[in-house]
């Protein structure tokens, strides 16, 4: 999936919202930018000679799968009403992952429905920015989960992956302060 953010001509808005619902694309945000206006100079035959003219701007997001993403940038783009001589950008992003609100189940698009799709892990973060580490851990942490369930819900009482987790932090986080209150300081002799 692709998360397409774009700064067009306020007054444009209906045009594209109404190219982009005939696509099935919502709009998931639209913002009117009060600050920043982009200001040209036309030159005409009235008196004092050239005419400041101002462009109201806004802001707008979307996500769609990757097949429309090229489409739908054609129309932001031809549909902007940015003049030509002001640089302007559509910016797209790479979406891993949708996840349902209520169910916290996610969701990720696959490009061909020939391939198997991978296994997909059996708990499901509420956090979907992690950091590669962090998901590298949480990883090892459900394999060793996986394979020592038993002792652990026979010896330490814990029933589900969160409980290990928690387990886990909540062991080390004594040890941890313990050594932060009680920090040894070397000093090397620099001569």
């Amino acid at each position: 999936m692709k998360k397409i953010e774009a700064i067009i001509n306020r007054k444009n808005y209906p045009t594209i919202r109404e190219k982009l619902d005939a696509l099935g694309i919502d709009i998931i945000d639209k913002r009117n930018l009060e600050d920043s206006r982009f200001v040209s100079q036309s030159k005409g035959s009235r008196v004092g000679g050239s005419v400041v003219r101002s462009t109201m701007l806004a802001k707008i997001e979307l996500a769609m799968p990757d097949k429309v993403a090229r489409e739908v940038i054609d129309i932001i783009s031809s549909n902007s009403g940015l003049p030509k001589s002001i640089p302007s950008k559509i910016f797209v992003f790479e979406m891993q992952e949708t996840i349902d609100l209520n169910t916290l189940k996610g969701e990720s698009e696959t490009e061909s429905e020939d391939e198997e799709s991978p296994v997909a892990p059996r708990f499901v973060t509420k956090r979907n920015r992690l950091v590669p580490l962090q998901k590298r851990t949480l990883y090892k942490l459900e394999q060793y989960y996986d394979k020592h369930s038993d002792v652990l819900e026979s010896d330490y009482r814990i029933r589900s992956f969160s409980d290990f987790v928690n387990y886990c932090i909540m062991k080390y986080l004594p040890t941890l302060d313990k050594q932060l209150k009680n920090q040894t300081i070397l000093y090397e002799d620099v001569l």
